[in-house]
């Protein structure tokens, strides 16, 4: 019992509240894979699939026209080419930055969120949903969600980065926030476009968190923070 008490005093209380949200976040998330292993979603995502279309054509879906655009320019920014652009260019700009440590961090996080995304679609092997016509253009697999989980992966990670340089809560927040509306909002859009199922996006924010919240642990031995407190030398 010592020997945890010391190990536990070693952390902030908010490493040990992350380690805990991993931990019950991988669980979930095993949960979720089995349970569609096993068929067991499959109503209720075809469910929220057609909920989405016009009940006389599914070709179609609900909303204005200006959603569907709309829809298509989100889910762009979860897409290949954008994540890539913007890893590097942010990845260029702190190696100018002379904070290479940082920029290979970054680098490499969403490199290995992108591999774990891959594997993972290999793994559980999930056809695209056919009960709906696509309105884009896909080719992979279904599970999870490679826009949901890498731009989680992505935004998430870039968010940490940068709100551990603010000086101020509420710009913490912000950043942060910001993260997180754009890894739900690309997601969403990939359920309206009829290119995966509820439940591929759902593991795909789970394993992208779950990543980013890796990739924060590790930011804090890198980040210096804007009050001047040094690097973080904790766990």
């Amino acid at each position: 019992m010592q020997r945890i008490k010391t190990w536990l005093n070693q952390y902030e209380p908010m490493t040990l509240i992350t380690f805990a949200c991993i931990a019950g976040g991988l669980f979930l998330l095993q949960r979720l894979t089995s349970e569609v292993l096993e068929g067991e979603t499959l109503g209720f995502d075809q469910t929220i699939l057609l909920w989405l279309r016009q009940s006389g054509d599914l070709g179609r879906p609900i909303g204005p026209q200006w959603l569907v655009h709309a829809m298509g320019d989100i889910t762009s920014l979860g897409g290949v080419t954008v994540l890539t652009l913007l890893t590097l260019l942010a990845t260029t700009y702190l190696l100018l930055d002379r904070k290479t440590g940082i920029a290979i961090f970054l680098f490499l996080s969403v490199l290995t969120g992108w591999l774990a995304s891959t594997g993972l679609k290999i793994i559980v092997a999930r056809a695209r949903p056919d009960i709906v016509p696509h309105l884009v253009d896909v080719h992979d697999l279904s599970f999870p969600s490679g826009h949901a989980m890498v731009s989680a992966v992505t935004y998430l990670t870039l968010g940490a980065l940068l709100a551990r340089t603010q000086r101020f809560r509420a710009t913490r927040i912000f950043v942060m926030g910001a993260g997180i509306f754009l890894a739900v909002i690309i997601g969403l859009s990939r359920i309206y476009l009829g290119v995966h199922y509820p439940t591929d996006v759902l593991a795909g924010w789970g394993a992208g968190s779950l990543w980013a919240l890796l990739c924060w642990l590790v930011s804090k031995r890198f980040i210096v923070r804007a009050d001047g407190e040094g690097q973080g030398g904790g766990a």
